[in-house]
């Protein structure tokens, strides 16, 4: 338990407003916050650390449903952290996004009639900044809405000084070591960016193509391969067979003209060919497909390259100029006028890849680009979690991780950008190459360039869990707060950005990964699971609900939802419920200080409090621990569970109401009572704020006179537990909630009073008399007393006086039409179950809902039987 007690607060107030208003507290609250320096971490204190880094969401972007999920999963367990003596620090921050801001600015000149080219790089470069300035960083004014617990003091941008110097040490380093090389290869091309992007920023989509099935070569010499992009055709500088494949034996070697060029080209054996696979041959474009490109170096074939960077077909007289869908309508038209058309397959589906950024059919293409040779970092990357040194959390997810680490190719960095991380190198004259480090002077003199590429986003991304605590310099930051604790991101970019970081920590850190645990969550979904997207009408803009329903419901609903490594489905009505969660914990706390609620002194010893005061504590430290044990397994949808449920149900609904008439009749138990409340509500609202902590701050600075909540110790378990008196308020509750259920079968109304004698003699509830009719509006029996109806319920015997609240004769009327229905439902449901020709047709589905019918037709027929055995006789 807390040690609350022992610290003598002020007294409190009990001067709540009649209801929560979010509005009117949640940006008071976080400023305050803010302003006194909860969120800030000190390097140079002796606590233990405890630290994450936010993802650093782009510069272009705004709060989504995405961000606020995984913001409140972080926020909750850095809260959680400080509460428990740690120095916890969240550290904020922004990606500068290289192709989503340059198309911003690029868009912004359009509107102008300009381009980029019509500025000039530095200008261009100047024009970013400015719009940097002025429109990029929306995000963080809204991550304060949410109630980021973060430290704004460190905020970072992945290309201020700090950082861009960290940028230059690695790249420097990598460079040295030989793990950075500039090389002609084949990368993915988005003709509508300009630039090359990685394999990871590829989206592919089933599209509606055309297979066409084309004639190489004349007579026997003649061979047919198919394709779904004929304008490649033109480059193509091979045909491949497989050399086992008996077909093509007689052309292995020889030259065959390629139709629609004064070319011919020879026929290749390639063990990549599968000769089951279509006509078992395969045209080779070397320069526009990385397959291709493999079979062009095994056999050292020409590459071809027949596009400009904007899709424009360059050679071949008949076609030059045309854009890449133009020359494939043409090249098709004119192999068809030649005869050369074999077959056509349309529409035919089949796989395309597009950019991530603008949805631009993705072009193949061979360029001349920088590379990382990934392979002892992705090994390094591999091991430290084979080895138990990082965690992934949920365990099953390890797989995708080993899968992509244990598999990736040499990565891209170079971006055809102007905005960005610009590439260290400089070209001298005469063929020099110098990579030029951080405080280094670039060559100068006649002649001189620099490379006029960028950097991938994520390659400075990538270094964020440790350029952001101020590496290359060995600060006071980066010794208190490196390795990160955990990182929490969601499932779909461990390719992206958590394998970048680990395999860049590893290298940088001289071998220390850049966190113990990566814990991984699924994606935000609406309500039916399907995906949220921007041009679906079931995309939500999280700052509506926020207005609407408060932050506290938001997050409460976001991580009620949040089970490890799953998808979270969310919709307003969740929302709405989350809301009510905070209305009732006003309510109630509202309710004990209005009646002597305290959290002044000690708790009372066991043996001075009532039964129920120590079934309540017993229910709390269970809790305690319960909670502690789902957020060390990062289990946030088990542990807002359990505090709803024990908040609600346990708390407000029965501890409270248990207790209103021990605070009517007063005396000792009344003030003991009032001690416990106060405790309970003291640890229950420690134990919700994490998540919902703008209503846990109002409420528990109103009940204790503490200065906040966010700096109060987080409770521990005290190892107090009372089996017997658990055991008799469940008996309790159960006598309760049986005569409650019988109550609302005879269609009485909740307030309804009913006269009614109790037999509790020799029940451990024989103590509780007065709360049962309290909360059942049971009256004293009195002198005209008829027992009606008699409910025998854990070892206790309640007898009802129903003559002058209901009518008998026409609740029987009512209960027997409803039998009658029951059992017309359980005779055809027997039927259908029983035909032996419709079970046999019948799909499993349907066969189903049948049987689930007959059950729930045999509940309803013993419910309204037992009903009708209880009611007295007309």
């Amino acid at each position: 338990m807390t040690e609350n007690a022992q610290q003598q607060p002020p007294a409190p107030s009990t001067d709540l407003p009649t209801q929560y208003a979010p509005a009117e507290v949640e940006g008071k609250l976080y400023e305050r916050w803010v302003d006194r320096g909860y969120f800030a971490a000190d390097a140079k204190s002796d606590k233990p650390a405890y630290t994450i880094v936010i993802p650093p969401p782009n510069v272009t972007g705004s709060l989504h449903l995405g961000h606020a999920f995984q913001h409140t999963l972080m926020d909750a367990l850095t809260r959680r952290k400080r509460m428990q003596g740690y120095e916890s620090l969240w550290l904020p921050g922004m990606d500068h996004a290289g192709i989503a801001t340059q198309n911003k600015v690029e868009q912004q000149l359009a509107d102008e009639g300009k381009s980029r080219h019509d500025l000039g790089r530095e200008e261009f470069v100047e024009r970013v900044w400015q719009w940097k300035e002025e429109y990029g960083g929306k995000i963080l004014g809204q991550m304060r809405r949410l109630g980021d617990g973060v430290d704004w003091d460190r905020e970072r941008f992945t290309m201020d000084e700090g950082l861009s110097k960290a940028v230059l040490t690695i790249f420097k380093k990598l460079y040295d070591d030989e793990l950075i090389y500039r090389a002609e290869r084949i990368i993915n091309w988005c003709p509508r960016c300009l630039t090359a992007i990685s394999d990871i920023e590829v989206e592919y989509q089933e599209d509606a193509g055309e297979l066409v099935s084309i004639r190489y070569g004349e007579g026997e010499d003649s061979l047919v391969v198919a394709t779904t992009r004929a304008e490649t055709m033109l480059g193509d500088t091979a045909v491949a067979v497989h050399p086992d494949d008996e077909r093509y034996r007689h052309l292995l070697g020889k030259q065959i003209k390629l139709p629609l060029t004064d070319r011919t080209i020879p026929v290749v054996a390639d063990e990549h060919v599968d000769p089951e696979f279509g006509t078992g041959a395969v045209k080779v474009t070397p320069a526009h497909d990385p397959n291709d490109f493999a079979i062009g170096q095994r056999h050292d074939l020409p590459a071809m390259t027949i596009m400009d960077e904007h899709g424009i077909i360059t050679v071949h007289g008949p076609f030059l100029g045309l854009d890449r869908y133009e020359a494939r309508s043409a090249v098709v038209g004119a192999l068809k006028e030649q005869g050369r058309i074999v077959a056509e397959k349309r529409p035919y589906m089949h796989s395309v890849g597009h950019c991530s950024r603008c949805k631009t059919t993705v072009e193949p293409r061979l360029s001349m680009q920088w590379w990382v040779k990934v392979g002892p970092l992705a090994k390094a990357a591999g091991d430290a979690v084979r080895d138990g040194r990082v965690k992934i959390h949920p365990e099953e997810m390890s797989k995708r991780y080993f899968d992509w680490v244990d598999n990736m190719h040499d990565w891209c960095i170079s971006r055809q950008l102007w905005w960005g991380h610009r590439i260290p190198i400089w070209y001298g004259p005469d063929g020099e190459v110098v990579c030029v480090g951080p405080d280094e002077e670039p060559p100068t003199g006649e002649g001189w360039v620099q490379d006029s590429d960028v950097l991938d986003t994520w390659f400075s991304s990538g270094l964020w869990p440790f350029s952001t605590l101020g590496w290359p310099e060995q600060t006071p930051d980066l010794a208190k707060f490196y390795p990160t604790d955990v990182l929490l991101t969601g499932h779909d970019i461990i390719f992206f950005w958590v394998a970048r970081m680990m395999m860049f920590g590893l290298y940088a850190m001289d071998g220390e990964a850049p966190f113990h645990t990566i814990a991984l969550t699924g994606l935000v979904r609406d309500e039916f699971g399907k995906k949220m997207s921007k041009s679906n009408p079931n995309a939500v803009d999280p700052l509506v609900w926020m207005d609407r329903y408060g932050s506290d419901a938001v997050r409460f609903t976001l991580a009620r939802g949040a089970n490890p490594g799953a998808d979270v489905p969310i919709g307003e009505d969740w929302v709405q419920g989350s809301r009510n969660f905070a209305n009732k914990i006003w309510n109630a706390t509202r309710f004990a200080l209005m009646n002597g609620a305290t959290v002044d002194g000690p708790l009372p010893a066991p043996s001075e409090m009532s039964s129920t005061d120590r079934w309540i504590l017993s229910r709390l430290n269970s809790v305690v621990a319960e909670v502690d044990a789902f957020y060390d397994d990062y289990q946030f949808a088990k542990l807002s569970d359990s505090l709803f449920h024990f908040a609600w149900d346990e708390v407000f609904d029965w501890y409270v109401e248990l207790s209103k008439t021990t605070f009517q009749a007063g005396g000792e138990a009344a003030e003991v009572s009032k001690r416990v409340l106060g405790e309970v509500l003291d640890v229950t609202l420690k134990l919700l704020h994490p998540v919902v902590p703008f209503v846990t701050e109002t409420l528990w600075t109103t009940l204790t006179g503490g200065e906040s909540v966010v700096i109060a110790d987080w409770p521990e378990d005290s190892g107090f537990r009372d089996a017997d008196a658990e055991r008799e308020i469940e008996s309790l509750q159960s006598v309760i909630t049986e005569v409650r259920r019988f109550r609302a079968d005879q269609g009485l109304q909740p307030g309804q009073r009913v006269p009614a004698r109790l037999t509790l003699d020799g029940t451990p509830f024989a103590p509780h008399e007065a709360a049962i009719r309290q909360l059942l509006r049971l009256q004293p029996e009195g002198d005209a007393f008829t027992a009606t109806a008699t409910l025998p319920v854990a070892g206790a015997e309640v007898a009802l006086d129903l003559s002058g609240t209901i009518d008998v004769a026409a609740e029987r009327k009512r209960l027997a039409k409803d039998l009658a229905a029951a059992e017309k439902e359980k005779a055809q449901a027997n039927a259908k179950l029983g035909n032996e020709a419709f079970l046999s047709k019948a799909p499993d589905h349907v066969v189903d809902k049948i049987r689930t019918r007959l059950a729930k037709a045999d509940e309803d027929i013993a419910r309204i039987q037992a009903q009708l055995e209880r009611l007295p006789q007309a």
